[in-house]
């Protein structure tokens, strides 16, 4: 069993794509971030960084104690391996995955998270801010555009690479980008939406915030946007 603590964010996503591909028994654990539930001591013994997601495996491969991962990277990694699904096996189809699932944690996930940011939440609008972040976005959405252009996949066979970065893709319009600008990573994302797996993952969203409130009202914004080493709730 594996326990997923989860909100409906991108990151969130790529987790229950996961166990939805693979067939894995998992419960969702709830953490409304904009309420600030992430902060809870039982959350931050196992996400000291208090960011979902976060998983506990009760049933490790080793019969050991209960393991717990953050970071949606990791916890995809450790899946990957536990499962022996979306992540090659052999030395160089497991460094193709894991450079691509870089580059996700690395640039698409944190440029466009930017992106959201500054066009969305901030407070009054930067356009020097708003301009970085999507132009960044649209190189990065170049790039794989071109890695996509002689392959089905983002490293040949579906796996973990794809997962992660599904879910950032997914709000391109809010990101200010046009999927017709990207033929080769239109026809990669629309291929993933019609995943059975991938529709069943993104059904959860009802079930976890079914009323679809706005994750960043003006009280969420204090939590999310406000913490410094400081004033972070000790729990």
């Amino acid at each position: 069993m594996i326990e997923l603590y989860y909100w409906t964010t991108p990151n969130g996503h790529k987790i229950t794509i996961f166990l939805e591909e693979a067939g894995v028994e998992y419960k969702i654990f709830p953490i409304h971030i904009g309420k600030g539930e992430q902060f809870q001591p039982h959350f931050l013994k196992i996400s000291p960084n208090n960011r979902i997601p976060a998983i506990l495996d009760t049933t490790p491969t080793d019969g050991g104690a209960p393991i717990s991962v953050f970071e949606s990277g990791a916890i995809l990694l450790y899946l990957g391996e536990k499962t022996g699904q979306f992540l090659p096996k052999d030395a160089r189809g497991k460094a193709e995955v894991t450079q691509w699932l870089m580059w996700q944690m690395g640039g698409l996930g944190p440029m466009a998270g930017q992106n959201h940011h500054f066009v969305q939440y901030a407070p009054e609008q930067l356009p020097y801010a708003i301009d970085r972040y999507v132009k960044e976005t649209n190189r990065l959405y170049g790039v794989l555009d071109r890695r996509l252009a002689d392959r089905a996949f983002i490293a040949g066979n579906y796996s973990i690479a794809d997962m992660a970065a599904y879910p950032w893709i997914v709000p391109h319009e809010r990101q200010r980008q046009n999927l017709d600008d990207f033929p080769n990573l239109k026809r990669w994302f629309h291929a993933i939406k019609a995943r059975p797996a991938v529709e069943r993952a993104y059904a959860r969203v009802a079930e976890v915030n079914p009323n679809a409130a706005p994750t960043v009202n003006e009280d969420a914004k204090k939590v999310l946007f406000g913490q410094t080493a400081t004033n972070l709730p000790r729990g």
